[in-house]
């Protein structure tokens, strides 16, 4: 079986936006996104069937995106304000805006981890598994993922919130690093508050100054 692997956006078009951009992203059915440096390999061909693939461009470990996950990016041209140089800044920024939000309606303590990734390396394989720069928890467990790609245009900063837990992503990998299932639990978007992904959108909206809006639906 041969799985179909696409690039998540339009990359080269992104790099001519010359606005600062919220993307909420949306998808049709359950797919698979793939970081830029993981290989199609790590994937159990009979098991992924017809899910869709997509490739995003910029670090971190595969993620299952459901259909009511809330997933957002943010482009940043490298002549706005809100540009950092340092990529470990600019993940905090977002993340800060993110704790912001959620600070407003969760049952819990907020927090943005400050550091470098932490986190067994194996487990790295996928991205709700470990702990990164701009990463944001409640109590402990992850709530939002943070990855980031850079170019001389610009840089996009992707960042999503999970409606369900991860585990159906397990079923997907050709091999299950031990432990995997265990550093896999987070938090999900009803365990922490009672605000619904439109209510917490329309917040984002408005972090960190004023955006273009887009939204986009991935189909197959």
């Amino acid at each position: 079986m041969n799985l179909q692997l696409t690039e998540l956006y339009d990359y080269d078009t992104l790099r001519r936006e010359r606005e600062a951009t919220m993307y909420v992203v949306r998808a049709d059915r359950a797919t698979i996104v793939l970081g830029s440096a993981q290989s199609i390999e790590i994937l159990d061909a009979q098991q992924v069937d017809e899910t869709p693939l997509r490739r995003r461009r910029g670090g971190g470990g595969l993620v299952l995106v459901q259909p009511d996950d809330l997933w957002i990016d943010w482009w940043i041209p490298a002549n706005d304000p809100r540009w950092r140089s340092d990529v470990h800044a600019s993940s905090r920024m977002i993340g800060q805006w993110w704790a912001d939000v959620l600070k407003e309606v969760v049952r819990g303590d907020v927090t943005v981890h400050d550091g470098p990734i932490q986190g067994e390396r194996a487990y790295r394989l996928v991205c709700f598994a470990g702990r990164g720069p701009g990463e944001v928890f409640v109590d402990g467990a992850k709530a939002v993922g943070v990855t980031q790609w850079r170019v001389r245009e610009g840089l996009l900063v992707s960042t999503i919130m999970h409606a369900h837990p991860s585990a159906d992503v397990l079923g997907y990998l050709k091999e299950v690093p031990e432990g995997l299932a265990g550093a896999l639990e987070h938090q999900v978007l009803s365990s922490i508050t009672d605000v619904d992904a439109e209510g917490l959108t329309e917040s984002l909206r408005h972090a960190g100054g004023s955006w273009q809006y887009r939204a986009i639906h991935l189909h197959d």
